[in-house]
């Protein structure tokens, strides 16, 4: 009866030591494996083997968590164990011929004694926790990306309260986390919304579905921000909201940039109509002029104005700086200048009068710079004003510099009161080309920092000095480009070509 008795607690041990939901295995003192239970077997790939202690980390293919370096046997949990220490959880990486892929395993150890306190053997107990760690890696990395991210994430419970900001929600709305945990996102409301706006929000998102909207939000110092924002309700196994998770980003920038460049666009739209204007059409000459703007808008300026007297005004000009600013102070330039010259049969008056009038408008860093002819095209005759303009220059018929046309005073806008007094007057024979330009021709550079300069200005227009007024100001500015091999047109490129054909 005994011995059936002690047959069967065997029996039933083994069966509860092979039901285990862990890998266990026991050796005794010399290493030799008592007990090695299926799982352990399955865990490790490897089963009851006759390796000793001193080989089982190679047996085994046991390595440290880093998956490379080797796992010294002295340092296994059954190997301490067996010298009569207790081991606590260690994680080991298992790496066979099984096991090619690698799995992780934790491992704890305890040493085995006998009735008289005696050390006989050690166990091992290990568990598979490859999909553990797979699992806390992911949220650590997901943790990380939702900390780390330059987006802000809200979440709240169905009730609407917070419970977790992250960082970027401190840096774009100027709470703290502290500041807002339990509260309700609407200590972010602008007033720019209505409460249907809120309304239709909420209803969304409380029958399952996602919001999504730009909305104008306040941040804590009362500054207005535009947030692209996507809210999605989280479900539970039952398929019951549990929370709402929010997604924010903060468009404000792209917002100003988007408007800005709606505002370039019209400035472009408005200035661009100046630039198509049709060439006047005077008997014996041929005329044209052409501004390619370095941004989408520009500072320089050309223009044909009928005068009294069957006189015709053309005009270059220079905004100092280009883009949008310089482009609204060309088109006021422009509106001065049609206002004066149409009034004052005088040029150094009207350059007096147009200077008084833009000194109240440009800004203590901005001037104009204007080159004006008074054209008669009956007698020819030529009244030549320059206010601090790059110089224009006379070609005759046979290509040969004829006159150089200088500033004769300084730019508008720097000084009121100015009296402008200084002018040239010459004759246009037939053939000869007067040239107006500006130093976005002359001082544009190629990648050596040469500059194009005034001489292959002139020299271009020399050698198409045959073709019409047209295409020797379109050619000029193709010139000009092809010069720059590349580089970014760094200014407003502007020429006024008038031919005396007769």
């Amino acid at each position: 009866m005994s011995a059936l008795s002690s047959f069967t607690d065997i029996k039933m041990l083994q069966f509860i030591f092979n039901s285990l939901a862990d890998g266990v295995i026991v050796a005794d003192r010399e290493g030799r494996f008592i007990l090695f239970n299926p799982l352990a077997e399955s865990i490790l790939g490897i089963g009851m083997t006759n390796a000793v202690p001193e080989n089982w980390s190679e047996v085994y293919g046991c390595f440290k968590p880093d998956g490379t370096t080797p796992f010294p046997s002295h340092e296994l949990p059954l190997v301490r164990a067996l010298a009569g220490e207790s081991v606590g959880d260690t994680e080991i990486v298992i790496r066979n011929p099984i096991r090619p892929g690698g799995i992780r395993i934790l491992a704890r150890a305890n040493p085995l004694r006998n009735e008289a306190g005696e050390l006989c053997g050690g166990v091992v107990v290990i568990c598979d926790i490859t999909r553990r760690k797979e699992t806390e890696d992911m949220i650590r990395t997901l943790t990380n990306a939702v900390e780390q991210t330059a987006d802000t994430i809200v979440i709240t419970d169905r009730d609407g309260r917070i419970t977790y900001v992250n960082p970027a929600f401190e840096q774009t709305t100027g709470y703290t986390r502290n500041e807002v945990l339990g509260r309700f996102p609407s200590i972010l409301k602008s007033g720019v919304h209505g409460a249907a706006f809120y309304a239709d929000l909420w209803s969304t998102i409380t029958s399952g579905r996602v919001f999504r909207a730009t909305i104008t939000n306040r941040k804590k110092d009362g500054t207005i921000y535009f947030a692209e924002q996507t809210i999605t309700p989280m479900t539970d196994s039952a398929d019951v909201i549990t929370h709402f998770v929010s997604v924010v980003k903060d468009v404000t920038e792209s917002r100003k940039l988007e408007e800005q460049e709606t505002q370039m666009r019209l400035a472009r739209g408005v200035q661009q109509q100046f630039y198509r204007m049709a060439p006047p059409h005077v008997d014996g000459y041929d005329i044209a002029g052409a501004a390619y703007p370095a941004d989408a808008t520009g500072g320089d300026y050309f223009d044909f104005i009928t005068l009294p007297g069957d006189c015709l005004g053309i005009s270059v000009g220079d905004i100092a700086g280009h883009g949008i600013g310089s482009a609204l102070l060309m088109v006021i330039l422009r509106s001065y200048l049609r206002a004066f010259a149409s009034k004052s049969v005088d040029v150094p008056d009207m350059l007096a009068s147009l200077n008084n009038a833009l000194v109240s408008d440009l800004e203590e860093d901005r001037f104009a710079t204007l080159a004006f002819c008074r054209l008669h095209p009956a007698s020819r005759s030529v009244v030549y004003a320059s206010a601090g303009h790059v110089p224009a220059f006379v070609l005759d018929g046979e290509g040969r510099l004829k006159q150089v046309l200088e500033s004769t005073d300084i730019p508008l806008g720097l000084f009121e009161g100015r009296t402008y007094q200084g002018c040239l007057e010459f004759e246009l024979r037939p053939g000869d080309i007067l040239a107006l330009l500006t130093d976005g021709i002359t001082e544009a550079e190629r990648p050596d920092q040469a500059q194009f300069g005034i001489r292959r200005a002139l020299d271009f227009i020399r050698d198409h000095r045959a073709e019409s007024a047209r295409r020797i100001v379109d050619g000029l500015h193709d010139a000009v480009r092809d010069f720059s091999d590349g580089l970014p047109q760094r200014d407003d490129i502007t020429a006024v070509i008038c031919k005396c054909v007769r």
